[in-house]
């Protein structure tokens, strides 16, 4: 079976994981989602993420991260660029998500980076998802 939006079941697989209180989630492996996961790692909002292989086709693995008080590191998770409605942000307007206290992921010329990424090195892009 194909599917439309991988990036869309990404982001859904992370926030069932999260509402059914899991300690980590597997989804089908890319390159892209393996990107997204390393920066949602590099920030701050899941444990790990790794590649595994199991069978013929490989896994991303994502373990969710968890507060001392057990609350998730990542309260909201949002697709902004759809297949039917793409969004492209030029430098100047990549947006700020909640105050700073969330990130937006962008795909740019120069790869897969965070909003902070991106306006230190001066580039706008498509806006993958927001994540607080």
């Amino acid at each position: 079976m194909s599917m439309t939006d991988p990036i869309s079941d990404m982001l859904t697989r992370i926030r069932n994981g999260i509402m059914s209180r899991k300690a980590r989630v597997e989804m089908p492996y890319s390159r892209l989602k393996g990107r997204i996961a390393d920066i949602l790692k590099e920030e701050g909002f899941v444990a790990d993420a790794q590649q595994v292989t199991q069978g013929k086709h490989p896994q991303l693995m994502v373990e969710l991260k968890w507060t001392q008080d057990h609350r998730p590191a990542i309260a909201g998770l949002k697709r902004i660029s759809k297949p039917g409605q793409r969004r492209y942000v030029g430098k100047q307007s990549i947006p700020v998500v909640r105050g700073g206290q969330g990130i937006a992921i962008l795909t740019t010329s120069k790869g897969v980076m965070s909003d902070r990424k991106a306006r230190r090195e001066s580039v706008g892009g498509e806006v993958l998802c927001e994540v607080w």
